[in-house]
Parts: C-alpha cells; sequence; structure tokens
C-alpha cells in the first residue's frame, strides 16, 4: 500500500520591500513650494517632462488644481508633488532642490538616473 505525500511550503509572513522614493524634496525645496502653492485656491506643482533641448529632455513644471488618474502623489512635510505618469521613470529617485544665488533662483533636480546633459544643464538625457 502507497501514501499519498503533499508537499506544503509553511506560509511565511511576506516583509514588503521598501519601495524607492520618485521624488524626495530638500528642505529650501519645501519652503519654496509652500509659498508657491498658498493662497485661496488650492495648487498643486506637476513636474513632468518635455522633449526638448540640447541632449532631449527637459524638466517641465506646472500649476495644477487636480490629480490626474495615473499621476504620482509625493507628500512630503506638509507639502504636495505631482509627477506626470510619462515621467516616472526619468524622475524616479531624483532629488528636487531650491537653489538662489546672486544671478538666479531655481529649481535643481539631481537624477540618478541621467546619462547626459548639455553644457548649460537646462536639456538631459536618461
Amino acid at each position: 500500500m502507497s501514501l499519498a505525500v503533499k508537499v506544503v511550503k509553511a506560509a511565511m509572513p511576506r516583509i514588503p520591500r521598501p519601495r524607492k522614493a520618485v521624488l524626495t524634496l530638500t528642505p529650501s525645496a519645501v519652503l519654496r513650494l509652500r509659498t508657491l502653492t498658498e493662497g485661496p485656491e488650492p495648487k498643486v506643482v506637476r513636474v513632468g517632462i518635455r522633449t526638448k533641448g540640447c541632449s532631449g529632455q527637459q524638466y517641465d513644471l506646472s500649476y495644477t488644481s487636480k490629480k490626474e488618474k495615473f499621476d504620482e502623489e509625493i507628500k512630503q512635510d506638509g507639502v504636495t508633488v505631482l509627477v506626470d505618469n510619462k515621467a516616472l521613470m526619468s524622475v524616479l529617485g531624483s532629488e528636487m532642490d531650491y537653489v538662489e544665488d546672486k544671478l538666479s533662483a531655481q529649481f535643481v533636480f539631481n537624477n540618478p538616473n541621467v546619462k547626459e546633459a548639455c553644457g548649460c544643464g537646462m536639456s538631459f538625457m536618461t
């Protein structure tokens, strides 16, 4: 007589892997975004990418009042930023900073995905 044997894998508790942040904000970027989005009507900044410039892609920041269907929502220190779904893979893991010097004031993206950038620093390629 033979006995039937069934091997069952014991259920191990699944430990979720930490997700890589789509976009992180520096304290100076948080302060600047907070001042830009304050007001009587709710506004949010959307980060996108346009095909433009010497190297092919350029960041595009715009105001919006609503989240699109596939936008990624980043909430940090009371500030909300939306990342356009078409820009997610290009922006993944980036840090958004706000830099002021004697000649300019601008948002700067420290992006680990950039493979090439133009000399003026306005466009990039991933």
